[in-house]
């Protein structure tokens, strides 16, 4: 192929690429973003609201019932951070209204959904207890218990080095999480491309050497019903992150 049909080509794929951003709408102000000095020294600090783009999911997806984020659940899909973060400490409670329930956050992620709707980057998985018991194997075992409570795994190409191994994701160690309509607590620290995960109190899971270690922080649409309350975002000092490592931005309204 000569450069005399290469542009063309190349130019119908950014317009493509545009009309598909173009469709992140800014939805809402949801949680907040805090200095270091208001975690460590407790000390006050100007905070702001964070604002949430829709990336594929639709206008009935999420909803406020006071200060909690509501996710219906369908269709299946991500609303993103309106900014990028690399270094940071997220707090976030939440809570299944289903058994059985799918849903999870995404960090460092591009929030460009691919094939089966979803972004990539690591997933920070948020499981209902039953979900175990409604996915038994072919064979009848039963998953891991410890799949549902804060399994840390990178997707759509981002790769991770676990903790703890279950094949290429990394499982907690025990198993702290709170059945459907019992609020839960996740403290994500991201830092150089570690993450360690707290469950309600304490650490339980990790994953290291993550090839994409900066990008968007995305909330997770998977088919039921989940709240969300209290989250908080702290951004830390930056590392050293190459430009490979760092997701494409994407254009804000």
């Amino acid at each position: 192929m000569n450069n005399r049909q290469r542009i063309p080509l190349f130019l119908l794929f950014l317009l493509l690429f545009s009309t598909q951003l173009k469709a992140q709408d800014v939805l809402f102000e949801f949680g907040k973003e805090q200095e270091l000095n208001a975690l460590i020294q407790g000390k006050s600090s100007d905070e702001k609201g964070i604002r949430w783009m829709d990336v594929n999911t639709g206008p009935d997806t999420w909803r406020f019932e006071g200060d909690e984020l509501v996710c219906e659940g369908m269709p299946i899909g991500v609303i993103r951070s309106e900014k990028q973060y690399e270094n940071f400490i997220m707090y976030v409670e939440w809570k299944h209204m289903e058994a059985g329930g799918n849903s999870g956050s995404f960090v460092w992620s591009g929030a460009v959904p691919g094939e089966n709707r979803l972004p990539d980057g690591v997933e920070v998985q948020m499981l209902e207890l039953d979900w175990v018991n409604q996915n038994k194997r072919p064979d009848g075992e039963l998953p891991p218990i410890a799949y549902v409570h804060g399994e840390l795994f990178g997707v759509g190409g981002v790769e991770t080095v676990p903790d703890n191994p279950r094949g290429t994701r990394s499982k907690s160690i025990e198993n702290r999480c709170l059945g459907k309509g019992e609020w839960n607590t996740y403290v994500v620290v991201c830092v150089d491309g570690v993450i360690k995960l707290s469950v309600n109190g304490k650490f339980v899971n990790g994953i290291s050497q993550s090839t994409q270690k900066k990008g968007y922080i995305c909330l997770e649409s998977e088919g039921a019903p989940i709240h969300f309350r209290n989250l908080t975002v702290t951004p830390l000092p930056p590392g050293v992150t190459s430009a490979e490592q760092i997701a494409p931005l994407l254009p804000n309204p």
